[in-house]
């Protein structure tokens, strides 16, 4: 296998490991360590929790189901396009009964309920401000190995359906881009960080202007506070308390960075911070482990974990390993 295979598949599998393994976290630190101590597995989510309550454990949800079925349409159309893209996440919706499913981002939902109701897709995400953007937008990254210029573009145009507003941009920009550069043979956490931030100030250019704290300055403080001396457990509080785990996409992408640099690039680590750092931990873990597992590949990921991902029904049906295999063939394509 190739490096950039293994480094392609590192990327879906890190977003499918962050994404699960967060899931069953509580939406405050104190909450979950009393619950669990500190989760060091794939674990079910809770009975009394407000979103996932019920699922079982290695379950992922909406963050790589969204992901990985943006990563289908796109493979299906043969380039990136608005209307894949809303092709991709109403299909979604539907699949899994948008209406009334819990674990639905507020973007989405209204996003996608204007684009059922024959909004022009220009106009569906004009206030979509939240972290759904970014959560799903590791497959585009993935689509453009070492180009973090081409990853960029087409990141905004993955957001414009549900999420078209400058900070919504702004924070997927910013995540394709460290992704495509991650991919990249010499990669390193530095490089990665500076082209999140490149894309974070390409991406506040595009979409509507709104509202929201610089996702630039975001990724500065939470990679400031990542590489302090201070035990794990006091700089996970400080991001949660300082950079925050909310919906806020200028929280999200701004602390997936942080997870990422405090776990030094590996998958499995940044999963276990972004799990015990709690608020929406799977969006911040399967944001930061797609990064990770583009910057280690798939190499770096125990065989245990993997037979997890695998052996989950609904992880099946996005066929993880048949995924990647499209998106080499699509990076070979579209080289020539």
């Amino acid at each position: 296998m190739n490096e950039l295979k293994q480094k392609i598949l590192g990327c879906l599998y890190g977003q499918a490991l962050g994404d699960a393994w967060g899931m069953p976290a509580y939406f405050h630190p104190e909450q979950t360590w009393k619950h669990y101590g500190w989760i060091t597995e794939f674990l079910p989510g809770p009975a009394d929790h407000e979103v996932h309550a019920g699922l079982p454990a290695g379950r992922i949800t909406d963050d790589s189901e969204q992901a990985f079925s943006l990563a289908r349409a796109y493979l299906k159309h043969g380039s990136v396009s608005i209307e894949a893209t809303v092709e991709a996440i109403v299909a979604w919706y539907d699949r899994t009964g948008g209406d009334t499913s819990p674990y639905v981002g507020p973007s989405t939902r209204r996003g996608v309920q204007a684009l059922k109701a024959g909004a022009d897709p220009h106009k569906a995400g004009a206030r979509g401000d939240t972290n759904g953007a970014a959560m799903r937008v590791s497959v585009i990254g993935a689509l453009h190995p070492g180009d973090p210029m081409g990853a960029i573009e087409d990141a905004a145009i993955s957001c414009i359906p549900t999420h078209n507003t400058s900070v919504a941009m702004s924070g997927a920009c910013a995540i394709a881009a460290a992704i495509a550069v991650a991919l990249r043979p010499d990669a390193t956490l530095d490089a990665m960080v500076a082209a999140g931030m490149l894309g974070a100030e390409l991406g506040r250019k595009k979409g509507n202007y709104w509202l929201g704290a610089s996702i630039t300055r975001k990724i500065e403080q939470a990679v400031q506070i990542a590489r302090k001396g201070t035990d794990p457990l006091a700089r996970l509080w400080e991001l949660y308390e300082v950079v925050g785990s909310s919906l806020a996409i200028t929280e999200t992408v701004g602390t997936a960075f942080g997870v990422l640099i405090m776990a030094d690039g590996d998958p499995k680590q940044a999963a276990t911070y972004a799990a015990n750092l709690s608020g929406d931990a799977d969006t911040v873990g399967a944001i930061a482990c797609a990064m990770a597992g583009a910057y280690k590949g798939i190499g770096a990921f125990e065989q245990h974990i993997l037979d997890v991902l695998d052996a989950d029904p609904i992880n099946k049906t996005y066929d993880i390993r048949g995924l990647a295999d499209g998106i080499e063939q699509y990076v070979a394509q579209h080289a020539k």
